[in-house]
């Protein structure tokens, strides 16, 4: 049942995020209802896949070296950054087309890299697969991010500060929720 909401979830996220490139004329037809609808199945899709992920069987599929945990670590301060950086301009997300996605792909990575269960190659695989399928979407569409103009060095020392401050979360909710995340 677990692994049923799990897989749910992940394809109720691939479907609502994107909706609107696959069914573009239905997606207009609701207008702004539209971005409601939307923010209520990602929510949906997001209690679906914890719920399922934490109640899923451990099924071993590999065993990760101790050693990954730390590239794990530096991956996530790399897909943190590029959300933030992202947020406030900073050189490193004005540079690359998708940022955001580019973190999400890294912070996929960086989870399938230290937990070898099933349900996680189904969650960050999925997931994963979302982010790259999204971005050759946007390409196929012809949708060209904006070009930013870089927030200058308050920007760069905004991003770092945050990334700081958002990764130290990140750790306390991990540690919090019993997945030790320092190895």
């Amino acid at each position: 049942m677990y692994f049923t909401l799990l897989i749910l979830g992940v394809a109720l996220w691939w479907g609502a995020h994107l909706f609107k490139r696959v069914a573009p004329d239905a997606r207009s037809a609701l207008g702004d209802r539209g971005k409601g609808l939307v923010a209520v199945l990602l929510l949906v899709s997001v209690v679906l896949m914890v719920v399922g992920y934490r109640g899923a069987e451990v099924l071993v599929v590999w065993s990760p070296p101790a050693f990954l945990t730390h590239l794990n670590n530096l991956l996530m301060v790399l897909a943190i950054y590029l959300f933030v950086a992202d947020g406030v301009k900073a050189r490193a997300a004005v540079a690359m087309p998708n940022p955001q996605l580019t973190g999400f792909k890294t912070w996929a990575v960086a989870h399938l890299l230290v937990n070898g269960d099933l349900a996680s190659v189904v969650l960050f695989g999925g997931l994963l697969a979302w982010a790259v399928v999204s971005v050759i979407v946007l390409k196929r569409a012809g949708v060209r991010p904006a070009k930013r103009a870089w927030g200058g060095v308050k920007a760069e020392a905004i991003a770092v500060v945050g990334t700081v401050v958002v990764f130290g979360a990140v750790a306390w909710v991990h540690n919090w929720l019993g997945y030790w995340p320092y190895g």
